[in-house]
Order: structure tokens, then C-alpha cells, then sequence
């Protein structure tokens, strides 16, 4: 069995101080890891070769490996990241927007880009319709792992510290089973020492665990939420997620309206549509009808099919009639572009690969 040691990402500024003294060096170890990401503790140049030998028998710095990168003809790329027990995870480098120039070709506006985070080793809510529940359920990822995946692929990208970045829990697992984790690596983030990477500019996104949101809503961390509903009707949303049976519809919308949100903001309810099985005007209706009494924004995804999928991709047609009819009768609503659908990296398509699979 491998030798796993915590990682420094695992902690906050205060907690580091509490355990490596003196505090003025936490500083500068933070600086090292957050800014100029270091991925030894060799790298950090002005802490004294006996702190870091002392802090290399407990900790590691970054507890992830990059096994292996795929990149889209789009600029996704998705990344294959080992871990120090082996195992395997993934996480997605998202391009939103391109760089944008002035007509003496001056930069305006610099690419925006957003990562999509795992929380787990597969997960265990079993969606019929996701690849990455295909694999089952390993473990929980550390706090360290979740921040981890952040400076990695911010490195990778030379993308510096201060440069902003959105962060979506959409990646492998169900965020709110790893609840303490996830709010440990949401506080990290949000150091001003650190990535300085605010609440606003995350979104954990739950396939509708109820009394975790309550959870959730209780910590008061600011962040923003997604609700995986895809289905307006107990009957088909317990086919697509068969947990739905434990946290059904009704129990999620009530969880929702108690949900701290910015009144600026709106609550994203992520709508899979599916081919012949939710993709129809009567659905659209009751969805509005569903979402009636929340301040609520739908994004609706197309199904991105894999290999031994029962379900298929909706046309373009009844995907923008969908979406017209809801924006029509007052609904917010977009249609996400499938980003990385070439490289399986889009939503749904995650998966820890195994040694040598293709």
C-alpha cells in the first residue's frame, strides 16, 4: 500500500500557522505554493533547508500527478491526474471566451476561463445516463486533492495567480457527499493570500441530495448552485437518478427556496435533455410551472452519448424549441455549448480510466 502524507494544500493560512512555527513563514510557504506554485518544497528558496526538511517528513506539497492530457479541437482540455495512493481522478480545463482585441490589436479583454472539479473517485449516485457513475464508487477526495486540481492545471496553463478563473464542482462525483472536504477546499480558495478565488466565482453543482443543501445553505459560504433536475416528474427522474427516490423533486425545490443567494443572483437548475424522453413542449411546461416560485436561470445541456448509452442526443430543432418556449413564458434560459465532446470530456463523459484503457 502506498505512503500517503497530507498535503499543504489541505489546509488554511490559520492552520498552517498553528502547526509550523514561525507564522511569518506560512506566509511565505503560501506564497510558494499559491503564486509561484511550487511543486517541491526544494523550490521555495528563502525557507531554510531545515524547515523544509522537517516539513518534507510530514507533508507533501502537491499530492497530484499529471498521468495523462487530452485537448479539444475547442481548447478543452481534460486531464487524467494521479494521486499518491494511485488512484485516479479527472478535471477539466475550460476555455469560456477568447481574447479579445481593439482594432490597433490592443488586448481588451483577456480569455476567460473556468475548471471543472472532481470531488470524488466516481461517485455513487448511479445516473443512468453518466459515464462516470459506470465505474462505481472508490473514495472521497482530500480538501488538498480538490485545491490541488486548481493550482495544477493553473500551472500547466501558465496561467498566473492573479488572473481570474472560475471554479464548477461538475467534475467526477457528487459534491455534497464529500460536504467537509468540499467546504474545506471552497474557504482555501478564497484566501487573500492564496488564489483569492471569491465565492461568487464558484459553483457547486448537486444531483439534488436535499438535506445537504440544507447543509450547505447552513454554512453560509456564498457559493453558487447548480441543481442537476432533468426530469419534471418523479416516474422519469428516478429512471435517470434512481436516488430521486430518497430526495425527490418536491424535497429539492423546497431545499432550494431555502438556499442563501444573492439577490442579484439565480439558482441554476441544469436540465439534461434526452432524446424522446424529456425534450418535449408538454415537459417545458411543467417545468415552468416547477420553478414558478424561485428565481431560477435553466441551463439546458444536450445529452452527450458514450459507447452502450440507451439514450441519444436531441435535435438542434427541439432543443431551441424547448428553449424558446421557456424564454417565451418567462423563464431564463441557455443552451450550454458541449465543450470537449471530442475528447469525452464533456458533461456526463468522466471517468477514471484504468492503466493501459483506452
Amino acid at each position: 500500500m502506498a505512503v500517503t502524507k497530507p498535503s499543504l494544500y489541505d489546509f488554511t493560512q490559520k492552520e498552517l500557522m498553528d502547526q509550523i512555527k514561525p507564522s511569518f513563514r506560512v506566509k511565505q510557504i503560501f506564497g510558494w505554493l499559491y503564486h509561484q506554485y511550487a511543486q517541491d518544497f526544494d523550490a521555495m528558496k528563502n525557507i531554510p533547508k531545515v524547515l523544509k526538511e522537517e516539513l518534507a517528513q510530514k507533508y507533501v506539497v502537491n499530492p497530484l500527478t499529471i498521468a495523462n492530457k487530452e485537448e479539444s479541437s475547442d481548447g478543452t482540455i481534460k486531464y487524467l491526474l494521479r494521486m499518491q495512493d494511485g488512484k485516479t481522478m479527472e478535471a477539466v480545463w475550460l476555455k469560456m471566451k477568447d481574447t479579445q482585441h481593439d482594432n490597433n490589436g490592443v488586448v481588451i479583454q483577456e480569455a476567460k476561463y473556468t475548471i471543472c472539479v472532481s470531488t470524488q473517485v466516481g461517485c455513487k449516485v448511479g445516473c443512468t445516463f453518466c459515464l462516470t457513475a459506470k465505474g462505481g464508487f472508490t473514495r472521497n477526495l482530500t480538501a488538498g486533492e480538490i485545491v490541488a486540481q486548481v493550482v495544477t492545471l493553473k500551472n500547466d496553463n501558465d496561467h498566473k495567480h492573479n488572473r481570474k478563473i472560475n471554479i464548477v464542482y461538475m467534475g467526477m462525483g457528487e459534491p455534497l457527499d464529500n460536504l467537509d472536504n468540499l467546504a474545506q477546499a471552497i474557504e482555501i480558495f478564497k484566501e487573500d493570500e492564496g488564489l483569492c478565488i471569491g465565492a461568487k466565482r464558484q459553483t457547486v453543482s448537486t444531483s439534488g441530495l436535499s438535506n445537504k443543501i440544507d447543509k450547505l445553505g447552513e454554512m453560509d459560504l456564498g457559493v453558487h448552485i447548480a441543481i442537476s433536475l432533468h426530469a419534471v416528474d418523479d416516474e422519469l427522474r428516478t429512471e435517470l437518478i434512481p436516488m430521486n427516490k430518497a430526495h425527490n423533486i418536491n424535497s429539492i425545490i423546497e431545499a432550494v427556496k431555502r438556499f442563501p443567494i444573492d439577490t442579484r443572483k439565480r439558482v441554476m437548475f441544469e436540465y439534461l435533455v434526452i432524446k424522446n424522453k424529456n425534450d418535449d413542449l408538454g415537459s417545458a411546461k411543467k417545468l415552468i410551472k416547477l420553478l414558478t416560485d424561485i428565481k431560477a436561470k435553466v441551463n439546458l445541456i444536450y445529452f452527450n452519448p458514450y459507447p452502450g448509452t440507451p439514450y441519444d442526443r436531441p435535435s438542434k430543432a427541439d432543443m431551441v424549441a424547448f428553449a424558446d418556449y421557456l424564454i417565451k413564458h418567462g423563464l431564463l434560459c441557455t443552451i450550454r455549448d458541449s465543450k470537449g465532446i471530442d475528447i469525452s470530456a464533456a458533461c456526463g463523459q468522466l471517468k477514471e480510466k484504468i492503466e493501459g484503457e483506452e
